[in-house]
């Protein structure tokens, strides 16, 4: 399955139930999944299906979010495409010292 795909899946599934939540309150809910996952990372020893299951929930939430802002994870993945978007290079050569691989695209 494809990032689209999965993106279409989820708006199918869940849209009219995420929608009436809205954009705050699907948030919350993201954050609470991301938790689980922290969770399960810290575990010892780690259990790879446990692990699968909340990544899979940290993705889905995540997707909902994007659904609900209107914005195309394909495309914004894209961002990655030729490499770190800061450097432009695979491996990242930003330079640690500067904060390297922080994945933050520059601001305003």
């Amino acid at each position: 399955m494809t990032v689209q795909e999965f993106q279409k899946l989820i708006e199918q599934i869940y849209f009219d139930q995420d929608s009436a939540r809205g954009v705050e309150g699907t948030f919350v809910w993201f954050a609470e999944e991301v938790g689980e996952l922290a969770k399960e990372i810290r575990r010892n020893p780690r259990q790879t299906q446990r692990l699968q299951e909340e990544f899979a929930d940290v993705f889905a939430w995540l997707t909902t979010l994007a659904n609900l802002l209107g914005i195309d994870l394909q495309e914004a993945a894209a961002i990655y495409a030729s490499g770190c978007p800061k450097c432009q290079s695979t491996p990242c050569a930003c330079e640690l010292s500067t904060g390297g691989n922080e994945r933050d695209l520059p601001g305003p």
